[in-house]
């Protein structure tokens, strides 16, 4: 499926709360933003349909695999839109009550569902140097299978924010042909700050690969901070695009020709030994 023209990809921004039907509205307004931009995949951020007062609230609100409104609400909005969707995160459950996968759904654009991915590495952290803790393993099950899937812009390789924190997961995907990471987040303020863009560009420039970042963004109802800046970074490390705050979209072309001359001229995938 990979083409030899440049395919134009958007990150979305998204502040989500606790109303899983008014974060689909505004989920279907920016997928209408990108389609209309010229966009042929969108990335939905972490959390997108959901971002709960409480932790524990994903479990009761959680879709069993297979159906349910924000599935229904991928599907039909890729057929209608003509449009690929990486739709983010959405809470999917094996049975009512159970811990949750953090689920990336990708649909193609006639709105078959094309690939999942469970968050593998799960935020179980005390921010240093404030009273902020997160465990996201009280309420989500991590997933153990890296996923990869073919797109109109090449071969894309899921992950999800805390993902990126382990290149080895991007190492592997690499090694598996891929040329282009999805990063949907939801990422605290002061680790954003700290690191967000310089990961996202280390994982970019080691593997030689396009990283799409979509993050939320802003306060939520549940009185947390994210830090949105939305990216797209080029296989050599540079931003293409960014949506620093607010909600909205930032669009770029993935160039995989380009790509793959610079892969053969500059072979670094091919000298490892490790």
């Amino acid at each position: 499926m990979n083409s030899a023209a440049p395919v134009s990809v958007a990150a979305l921004q998204m502040t989500s709360g606790p109303d899983v039907t008014a974060n689909l509205e505004v989920a279907a307004g920016l997928l209408q933003q990108a389609c209309d931009a010229g966009a042929r995949v969108a990335v939905l951020p972490e959390n997108f349909s959901f971002m709960g007062r409480r932790d524990a609230d994903k479990r009761s609100i959680a879709e069993p695999d297979g159906d349910g409104p924000v599935q229904r609400f991928l599907c039909e909005r890729a057929r209608q839109l003509g449009l690929w969707i990486i739709g983010g995160t959405t809470p999917i459950a094996p049975a009512p009550g159970e811990r949750v996968a953090a689920a990336c759904l990708v649909y193609d654009d006639e709105g078959r569902r094309v690939a999942r991915y469970d968050k593998i590495h799960l935020f179980d952290v005390d921010i240093p140097g404030r009273e902020e803790s997160y465990r996201e393993s009280a309420h989500i099950a991590p997933g153990a299978r890296p996923a990869l899937v073919p797109t109109p812009a090449g071969l894309l390789g899921l992950s999800v924010c805390y993902d990126m924190r382990f290149p080895e997961l991007y190492r592997l995907m690499a090694a598996a042909g891929a040329q282009w990471f999805s990063v949907p987040a939801a990422f605290t303020v002061p680790t954003g700050r700290a690191h967000w863009e310089t990961l996202l560009r280390a994982r970019a420039i080691e593997n030689l690969c396009y990283v799409v970042a979509a993050g939320q963004w802003g306060r939520h109802a549940n009185g947390r901070d994210t830090y949105g800046d939305s990216l797209i970074a080029d296989y050599w490390g540079m931003v293409l695009g960014r949506l620093p705050e607010g909600t909205g979209i930032v669009t770029a072309a993935l160039d995989s020709a380009a790509q793959e001359e610079t892969r053969q001229r500059f072979p670094a995938l091919s000298h490892r030994v490790l």
